[in-house]
């Protein structure tokens, strides 16, 4: 369970990468449940600060991998993940991204050529592209890949991994400042907090609070998992004013394998699914014949959420879409 949770948790998170599957989310407030499940995606774009940011290099920073990085220029970056790419773009420096992860899904970043899936970092295709910078997560391997590219004399900056709303600030600090643009790092970190804040503030205020089971599934390898208190889903249910229905059955674990005893035992009100693990079980129909599933509160009256992988555990300048997109389909009415 350790390699698949370095997958999943990892920065906003990389669980596209070699799956990019499904995730589902539902609640039980005073409104009533939707008769089917609705998918809401965030735009898919990046929306870049208004001013364009000047780098002021070189600057020395320090990696969240250990010890300290000097970044002499900033023309040729390659981030290793959808979440730091994002971070880049909306900094307002996506002219200067060279390649990409598979999970940078957004559509400013669509021609670049792909150099990792998710956690498989190539060595050479990296190189290949001439980087001066190279952006990773903490979770990003393997290890034998980043080492060859630090040994050809490329700066690595390490960033933590994504876990919780509460990353997102630190996140952007991290990238803005190896960079050279400190003050874009601000006022990007300023527009996500405050927008964030806008959509928690858009919970109805007559809601229950909805208990919420996040699931991984990938139906075409019949890998169907409940996530736990550290799966990174916990932040993003309470923040929608739901509770993390897994977590608090008591599941410490970050995913276990879905039973009908853990799903009875979760009781979840609603679930939390990404679009493409939903459509790998074949939609609602197939999620509800999953054994358990039918049996939970959830199952029962078919209160799915479903956010698009590549953007609902980035943790990251558009956080705030998901989160709004997550309330909005948790407390909808039937046929809304």
């Amino acid at each position: 369970m350790r390699p698949l949770r370095r997958r999943l948790t990892g920065a906003a998170l990389s669980v596209l990468a070699l799956a990019l599957t499904a995730t589902g989310c539902g609640s039980s407030g005073a409104a009533p449940a939707p008769a089917a499940a609705r998918t809401e995606t965030a735009p898919d774009r990046v929306e870049p600060l208004p001013q364009k940011p000047k780098p002021e290099l070189p600057v020395t920073v320090r990696s969240a991998g250990g010890g300290e990085v000097t970044v002499e220029r900033a023309e040729r970056i390659v981030p290793l993940s959808g979440s730091l790419s994002e971070i880049v773009f909306t900094l307002g420096l996506g002219d200067r991204v060279v390649a990409r992860d598979v999970t940078a899904t957004f559509e400013q970043a669509a021609k670049l050529p792909v150099v990792t899936r998710g956690h498989d970092v190539s060595a050479e295709s990296v190189l290949s592209l001439r980087p001066d910078l190279v952006i990773a997560e903490t979770t990003t391997g393997p290890e034998e890949a980043v080492e060859q590219i630090r040994s050809a004399g490329v700066p690595v900056l390490f960033v933590e991994a994504a876990k919780s709303l509460d990353d997102v600030g630190p996140r952007i600090a991290a990238v803005a400042g190896a960079l050279g643009v400190p003050d874009a790092g601000k006022d990007l970190t300023r527009r996500s907090s405050e927008r964030i804040e806008a959509a928690r503030a858009s919970v109805p205020k007559h809601a229950d609070t909805p208990r919420v089971a996040f699931l991984y599934l990938r139906g075409s390898a019949s890998v169907y998992l409940l996530g736990g208190r550290d799966s990174g889903a916990t932040s993003l249910i309470e923040a929608a004013g739901g509770l993390d229905a897994g977590a608090d059955s008591g599941l410490r674990k970050d995913f276990t394998a879905i039973t009908s005893e853990a799903l009875v035992k979760a009781a979840p009100d609603a679930i939390l699914v990404m679009s493409k693990g939903l459509e790998s079980v074949g939609g609602v129909d197939g999620l509800v014949e999953i054994p358990g599933v039918a049996q939970t509160p959830a199952g029962m009256d078919r209160r799915i959420v479903s956010v698009e992988d590549g953007v609902l555990l980035n943790y990251g300048p558009r956080t705030d879409e998901v989160l709004a997109s997550v309330v909005d389909q948790l407390y909808a009415k039937d046929g809304a």
